[in-house]
């Protein structure tokens, strides 16, 4: 696992230097498209996963490859991912801030096989922070392991992202979370948010869409530091359900909190 976690981290590094990077408050109008409204793709993410995809094919040959732009073309990759090896690619998490020239984005890829997710890597190359964790290992960020430890104040913070949701679902949201949390920012990039609460700036997290690439990486990283993530009612975190909802948390007992205020 040492010798596959400093390819994979190389090769992130590598393509955020060569790629990523250069295009960062750089890129013309014609390099930004909206894939779904307010869905936007732009050509560092279409050249990201190309060269991630290539990278990480000679690392793994065996394993397929399932990249968050690759499946907007062909949503059929994203059948039987249960099933077999594969890497799960986000060329940018933070597609809309790395497109208006702001933080948060990062690079993404998690290693998953039959319905395990063996290791993940959130590479945040403003930062040049590297946060990685791996199945029974734990979780590290810049190669220092880390414990999901809480904020610590007496309302949990919390960043919930209501950004999916219809209107009135987004309005019962806001209002169940009064006097219960504190609201924090919402990065509007899972990338960053999962380091947040690991880091303790945020005691949980709830996101509508759980798309494969925008979760797996980091849900290991929070429970491989202590914490914990579920759907809403309370069933474990399937990668390859398509499900929607998904509260991770600082530790159980945060989790399971929050969980009787949002359930309610």
């Amino acid at each position: 696992m040492h010798t596959l976690h400093a390819q994979v981290s190389d090769l992130l590094r590598q393509v955020a230097e060569d790629v990523v990077m250069p295009r960062f408050q750089q890129l013309a109008t014609h390099e930004i498209v909206e894939k779904t409204p307010g869905d936007l793709v732009t050509i560092a993410d279409t050249e990201s996963e190309t060269r991630l995809s290539e990278g990480l094919a000679k690392i793994l040959p065996e394993a397929r490859m399932v990249g968050e732009e690759a499946c907007a073309a062909d949503p059929s990759l994203l059948n039987n991912l249960d099933k077999g090896t594969a890497w799960i690619i986000d060329p940018i998490d933070g597609t809309g801030n790395f497109a208006a020239g702001q933080p948060h984005f990062a690079l993404m890829v998690a290693l998953v096989a039959d319905r395990v997710p063996l290791a993940g890597w959130i590479y945040d190359p403003l930062r040049g922070r590297l946060c990685h964790a791996h199945q029974g290992g734990g979780a590290w960020i810049d190669g220092e392991r880390v414990t999901a430890r809480g904020s610590g104040q007496p309302l949990p913070i919390a960043a919930i992202s209501t950004r999916f949701l219809e209107p009135d679902a987004r309005d019962a949201m806001v209002q169940r979370t009064n006097g219960h949390f504190t609201l924090a920012e919402v990065p509007l990039c899972a990338g960053e948010q999962y380091p947040r609460i690991v880091l303790g700036e945020n005691d949980l997290s709830v996101f509508h869409r759980t798309l494969p690439w925008d979760h797996v990486a980091g849900a290991l990283l929070l429970t491989e530091a202590g914490g914990y993530i579920a759907r809403l009612d309370g069933a474990s975190y399937q990668y390859w359900d398509g499900g929607t909802g998904l509260l991770g948390a600082a530790s159980p007992a945060l989790w399971e909190a929050a969980a009787r205020v949002l359930a309610d």
